[in-house]
């Protein structure tokens, strides 16, 4: 009887939850591949929301006459987008760009609409039918990755048919190339968004099957590097900024936060700390690295330039990523608390019940930060260390995944 209780445990055990297979990384050297890293022969103009998070990174918004409070009258113009995506919105070159996926088959698209009138430019395919496309958590979409742009060309990277798959697309929307990546084993769908450096696309694409980070040649989309990363689900996309005057390239997940070479893809750095899954990406500013986010642990950490653990608490800022204003850092969790804490030694400032669900990232611009729920309301206090201040509450129209982008 024992005997038959286990066998009949092991099966459940092996056919319930499935087994899944591993995939081998072809891991993939700058030597190896021949390509050379260059400085990009084109770049977004200084008003351009080039990518996710902005010119920064980070969700800074350049100085500028930017509306504190608005109602629908407001509106320049509003636009019904085909499909579904939580990709947000770049804006390059008087081009509106964003992602979705479109009818039952989960076509995957890229679109662009005129920043002025917001009329459709071009909408150009770059998947027909998904056979992934069912592979999602319940809050995601088939098209989740924010463009980014170099100023001429639009990059993306989306998950069709059990691969991760990059494409370029010039300002016409006509593709000029497309290179698949790797394998990727799905637990919620995909969600990194590609950064660029100098003349590299980097994505990443952390998932139970065999994780990996991959560097490709914008002009061509030939790889340059491919590293393994590992058998965590993890979700955060990557951020670049200068750590003692070096370019880093800094990412959560599988319970470490790492520090690669942009450039070749070498490991700087590694330091265990926050959990298997993360969704945020890391912030970079005064010499420091701050990350949250965490599945099943929870914890918000600051890193020195090296990865020494500066300071750290047990609040978990999961899908939207935090914000850097001068010498406090904000973030506002997923079930709707803000907090405020200290760059430097983490003391907590302030908190503040704003709502109760969030998906989006904020940003800030004159002293002022901007986050919507997930209901569409757009909440704006001030970027204050002192105490919470409420600007406004403004309404968006429809529910709200994306991030902002903010351009002139």
């Amino acid at each position: 009887m024992m005997k038959r209780f286990s066998l009949h445990l092991c099966l459940i055990l092996l056919f319930g939850f499935g087994c899944k297979s591993r995939t081998p990384i072809d891991a993939v050297s700058l030597s190896d591949s021949g390509v050379e890293v260059s400085d990009s022969l084109s770049l977004p103009a200084v008003n351009d929301w080039a990518a996710w998070r902005g010119p920064t990174e980070d969700g800074i918004v350049p100085s500028q006459d930017l509306p504190l409070q608005w109602t629908s009258d407001d509106f320049k113009w509003q636009v019904n987008v085909p499909g579904r995506g939580h990709s947000s919105p770049i804006v390059v070159g008087g081009q509106i760009v964003l992602a979705s996926a479109v009818n039952k088959e989960q076509d995957q698209v890229m679109l662009a609409y005129d920043r002025e009138t917001g009329k459709q430019l071009w909408s150009t395919t770059l998947h027909e039918k998904n056979s992934t496309a069912t592979e999602l958590h319940p809050k995601s979409s088939n098209a989740n990755s924010t463009v980014a742009s170099d100023g001429s060309n639009f990059y993306i990277a989306f998950f069709n048919s059990g691969r991760i798959i990059v494409s370029a697309v010039n300002n016409r929307g006509e593709k000029i190339w497309q290179e698949d990546i790797g394998a990727f084993d799905s637990v919620f769908g995909y969600a990194p968004s590609p950064i660029l450096y100098r003349s590299f696309v980097i994505v990443t694409a952390d998932n139970r099957g065999g994780g990996y980070l991959v560097a490709l040649d914008a002009a061509t989309g030939k790889i340059a590097w491919r590293i393994d990363r590992g058998f965590a689900n993890s979700y955060s996309s990557p951020s670049i900024g200068s750590l003692d005057g070096k370019s880093q390239l800094l990412i959560s997940g599988g319970d470490h936060m790492t520090s690669y070479d942009p450039a070749t893809g070498e490991k700087n750095w590694e330091t265990k700390c926050l959990s298997q899954t993360t969704c945020g990406t890391a912030i970079i500013g005064g010499n420091r690295v701050f990350a949250s986010g965490s599945y099943p642990d929870k914890q918000t950490v600051a890193l020195s330039s090296t990865g020494d653990i500066l300071w750290t608490n047990k609040v978990k800022v999961y899908e939207p990523s935090m914000i850097l204003v001068d010498d406090y850092l904000y973030a506002v969790t997923d079930d709707g608390i803000a907090y405020c804490w200290s760059a430097a030694d983490g003391q907590e400032e302030w908190k503040k019940r704003l709502g109760t669900g969030f998906s989006s990232s904020p940003v800030a611009c004159n002293g002022k930060i901007y986050i919507a729920d997930l209901a569409g309301q757009c909440t704006v206090f001030s970027a204050s260390g002192e105490s919470y201040e409420q600007v406004a509450e403004n309404p968006l129209g429809d529910d709200s995944y994306a991030s902002p982008a903010v351009s002139d």
